[in-house]
């Protein structure tokens, strides 16, 4: 799973909308776009250049309303600001959009384009026109849940991405502590807009969520014990600065008077109103129950597959292929000797401590070491399957402790626009009891190399496409390739072994159940019990992992099917390829193909790919 990853240009015109975690928008969604057939023209060469010169400048444009965004691509402008998250603002970004979609159209004759340049163009108006159609459900989203929350995604934010270099970027980050204060009562402000139209997060969300954010207040300078998060990467990055000790003391009293102050207020007031939310939250239902709910489900499944697939086609889909992957893991089961069914063997990699880290210290730096090592490998075979390699670092992490009830399994974060900051990828550690050995090696490729971090990392460093490209995701595309690039890893030479193979088959699996769980809540009306009973009986997950992906599913409707989805097209392609290409299929052309476009709908890829077909066929 991407969460950090924000597309720019999306995050730009709905920033003030929703502060849900950033999986939700990675999905920089578009419908189809028109067919892209260039005609002729004098000199598309040129006129590709001024095309992209007017989509860089348009990207400039969004992107320096957002503080938040400038410093994620890794920029100082505006650094000691958060964003704006009013409706106004909101607002003015959608008009901003139509405005730069105008006068694109009003500039540019797509006939004049070559092929490269009509995708640009097509693409941008597609996203604006999904934008506007988005826009309708933007109360939709839930501002807190199990799958984020602001009062999370503020700190980690300040921890991940807000360096300090000189005496004026502490200032600029005890700037930003005083202004969560405001942030928090916009968001209060629009938690209290949702709820007055019907929209109320499931009643599983408020503990955690409150959990957690109480977390953030706990220790120094708000209570007695060690440094508070947010206040400890301050004083390690302030200790870090060339300047007498008395000006990092001022420094440092200067943010604890901003996080006892505006910050503490803030955060009060959002669990304030948090709490008065709450007493509105009598059930957990899915998304038929909110106003207008099928419609909403299905803008979001058109947004999360770039399709036009059916609720109903796609839960027929999740069943053929779990009885598919099902029938792949009797033939492991069989092969190492187990005589139960295959439920009996799930409960057996759940409970059999050989296929478990310890739940302490040792085990978390063992997973961690273990993930590197799986990363390791793949980067070192990475040259005989890919043309170009992402040049930013990559780097394990766990989830840090005062996040883990609001962080998901894992997922990966993106570096930041020079590639200074590594691309992270993440997993919540909180219980080691729930996590498996052999499904870490797929997890691995998928959230690191050559999944994520190959697909996104890559993608920022391309030299020759618009920015809003560069930095745009689509979830069936980015989320697919994620999928795909685990099954890569068996291709590789990698999963040496039947248990760590059946690790791989559980990790596709478990995707497939989420064709079936995310339309069965959304669709058909499933109860949170009857999807996480589905999951345990046909996806070898703890209890606990199969509980966090269910509620992520109440909470982010349509957003699980894009991975299955986007995973069997990028195989029915490459499976085109190498049947039409024969002996001229090269497995890195076809990556470079896929790769190197940026993030695309499925329809575009697929147009791209048959593009590469025919170039090499001659």
């Amino acid at each position: 799973m991407f969460k950090s990853k924000l597309s720019a240009l999306l995050l730009l015109t709905t920033a003030a909308c929703s502060t849900a975690p950033r999986e939700a928008a990675i999905e920089t969604p578009a419908p189809p776009p028109a067919p892209i057939v260039a005609a002729p023209a004098s000199d598309p060469a040129a006129e590709d250049q001024k095309l992209t010169a007017f989509l860089d400048a348009a990207y400039e444009e969004r992107v320096a309303r957002s503080p938040q965004g400038l410093t994620s691509l890794g920029r100082k402008d505006r650094y000691g600001e958060l964003n704006d998250y009013t409706d106004a603002f909101s607002e003015q970004g959608q008009a901003l959009a139509q405005r730069q979609l105008a006068a694109m159209q009003a500039q540019f004759d797509p006939a004049r384009l070559s092929p490269s340049g009509l995708l640009s163009y097509r693409l941008f108006e597609s996203d604006i026109k999904q934008s506007q159609e988005n826009y309708r459900w933007r109360r939709y989203g839930f501002i807190a849940s199990t799958n984020g929350s602001p009062t999370g995604n503020i700190p980690v934010f300040m921890i991940n991405n807000h360096r300090i270099d000189s005496v004026a970027d502490a200032e600029a980050y005890i700037s930003r502590l005083r202004a969560v204060e405001r942030v928090m009562n916009e968001i209060s402000a629009n938690m209290q807009a949702q709820t007055a139209a019907g929209i109320v997060p499931p009643a599983f969300n408020f503990a955690p969520v409150r959990r957690d954010a109480e977390k953030v207040l706990s220790g120094a300078p708000f209570t007695k014990g060690a440094d508070a998060p947010v206040y400890a990467d301050f004083r390690a990055k302030v200790g870090k600065l060339d300047v007498p000790q008395a000006e990092k003391d001022r420094l440092l009293a200067s943010a604890r008077d901003a996080l006892t102050g505006p910050f503490q207020n803030g955060y009060r007031t959002f669990l304030a109103t948090w709490n008065q939310t709450e007493k509105l939250a009598k059930d957990n239902n899915g998304a038929w129950s909110l106003p207008d709910g099928q419609a909403y489900y299905a803008n979001r499944l058109r947004n999360s597959t770039t399709t036009e697939m059916t609720a109903e086609q796609i839960h027929q889909l999740g069943l053929r292929q779990v009885a598919s992957i099902q029938g792949e893991m009797e033939r492991i089961k069989n092969a190492v000797g187990f005589k139960g069914t295959l439920r009996q063997f799930f409960d057996e990699l759940r409970t059999n401590p050989k296929y478990r880290y310890s739940n302490d210290d040792a085990g978390r730096a063992a997973y961690i070491s273990d993930a590197q090592g799986f990363i390791a490998q793949a980067m070192a075979k990475a040259p005989d399957y890919f043309r170009r390699l992402p040049k930013a670092p990559l780097e394990v992490r766990a989830v840090e402790k005062w996040r883990e009830g609001t962080a998901s399994v894992a997922f990966y974060n993106q570096p930041s626009e020079d590639g200074k900051r590594p691309g992270i990828y993440y997993s919540n550690l909180a219980n080691m009891a729930d996590v498996s050995k052999p499904q870490l090696e797929a997890r691995s490729y998928h959230e690191g190399a050559p999944g994520h971090h190959f697909q996104i990392a890559l993608a920022q460093e391309l030299p020759a496409i618009p920015k809003f490209r560069r930095f745009g995701i689509y979830g069936a595309y980015a989320e697919g390739w994620g999928l795909y690039a685990e099954g890569l890893g068996k291709e590789m030479g990698f999963y040496k072994d039947p248990i760590s193979e059946f690790g791989l088959l559980s990790t596709q699996v478990w995707r497939a159940v989420r064709l079936v769980v995310d339309t069965g809540i959304h669709d058909k009306k499933w109860t949170r019990e009857q999807a996480i009973d589905y999951f345990m009986a046909n996806a070898p997950l703890s209890r606990a992992d199969a509980v966090r992906e269910v509620e992520r599913y109440f909470n982010n409707p349509g957003q699980a099917t894009s991975y299955m989805v986007g995973q069997l097209k990028i195989l029915e392609l490459r499976e085109k390829a190498r049947r039409e290409l024969g002996d001229r299929f090269d497995i890195r052309d076809f990556h470079a193909a896929v790769l190197e476009n940026g993030a695309l709908p499925l329809d575009v890829l697929e147009s791209q790919v048959n593009a590469y077909i025919a170039a090499k066929k001659g």
